[in-house]
């Protein structure tokens, strides 16, 4: 049976079920081994699951493949496709497809899968909405326990509010890096052509031509040797 793999992730990093792109892709590399199904293509998103796979711009193309080649599609886990049933639901009238982590399984059972799952979850956030609501309820009511509670909740929320946007941030500085290497990449292995062999005079040699470091500082010898280190370059 051919088979197209599919990877989602909400972010860079990890996916919001906690399985990375390597872990998605180990999973389903191992039941096709296993099942015997050949793999004809893999489609990796980075976005999230409240999308239909069909409005991905990767997932787009998976089911295309699927039709093209007749093929099922192949996810780690099912909530890899989508956490809506109406998603799922639609899906099955596309395409058939798979999930690694549970291979017997049917199309259908998988739909049922989805349905309780999106229950539990719908009673879980009952509760935690519930439960919060009597416990705002009792500080209001003066409940020094309740009052610390939510205290603490606020300050968990704003700390991880807070993490987010030093990732955001350091994700941008990263590329802002990357792409100023890029651009003193061939002036750097210019410099190195004309036979410079000191940290010092290929500094002074990105200096001559005006160039300066990512901070906007002139190049030393150490700003130098991590350049060429970046590069994997040596004189």
């Amino acid at each position: 049976m051919k088979v197209v793999a599919y990877i989602r992730v909400s972010t860079k990093g990890q996916g919001d079920s906690g399985l990375g792109l390597d872990a998605q892709r180990d999973y389903i590399t191992r039941a096709a081994d296993q099942n015997g199904w050949e793999i004809v293509g893999e489609f990796v998103d980075v976005v999230s699951g409240k999308l239909a796979i069909e409005d991905r711009p990767e997932g787009a193309k998976a089911l295309t493949l699927c039709k093209e080649q007749k093929a099922q599609l192949l996810v780690a886990k099912l909530d890899r496709l989508s956490r809506s049933v109406h998603h799922i639901a639609r899906l099955m009238e596309q395409t058939e497809f798979k999930v690694a982590t549970m291979p017997q399984a049917k199309t259908f059972e998988l739909h049922l899968f989805a349905a309780l799952a999106q229950q539990e979850r719908e009673f879980i956030a009952s509760r935690t909405r519930e439960a919060l609501a009597s416990l705002q309820k009792r500080a209001d009511d003066g409940d020094a326990v309740a009052v610390q509670k939510i205290n603490n909740r606020s300050q968990a929320l704003a700390k991880g509010r807070a993490v987010a946007d030093i990732t955001a941030a350091n994700d941008q500085r990263m590329k802002n890096v990357n792409a100023h290497q890029a651009a003193i990449q061939p002036h750097l292995l210019a410099c190195l052509y004309n036979k410079l062999n000191t940290f010092q005079s290929v500094a002074d040699c990105l200096n001559t031509k005006g160039l300066r470091t990512a901070r906007g500082s002139e190049f030393t010898p150490t700003a130098v040797r991590r350049l060429m280190l970046a590069f994997n370059v040596s004189f």
